[in-house]
């Protein structure tokens, strides 16, 4: 049982990390390549303190992965199976919003 433990303890920092909007719509931007820091800080329309906290929080839940070129820090997305949750997410979504919508009409 232990193990099992630690698998849904680093199940949830997955989905913990993927739990702020900004962090999402990094992520969102990750998933159509890799950014510095300085396109997601005006992407998310923070400061680079801010930005790069929530980098810290993706890459230590394994989301994100960085690599240095000079003084600029730029990052990729790791966890290649987050856009497709994220797209089944948005279509559950979608239908509910379908739902309410025809269930006014």
């Amino acid at each position: 049982m232990p193990d099992d433990l630690q698998r849904y303890e680093a199940r949830a920092a997955v989905f913990k990390a993927l739990g702020h909007p900004a962090r999402l719509l990094m992520v969102d931007a990750l998933a159509k390549g890799e950014r510095c820091v300085c396109d997601l800080t005006a992407l998310v329309g923070a400061d680079v303190s801010t930005v790069s906290k929530h980098l810290a929080v993706l890459r230590e839940a394994g989301v994100v992965e960085s690599r240095k070129e000079g003084v600029s820090v730029f990052y990729r997305l790791a966890l290649a199976c987050v856009p497709g949750f994220i797209a089944c997410v948005d279509a559950h979504l979608r239908q509910g919003a379908l739902e309410r919508v025809s269930m006014l009409a």
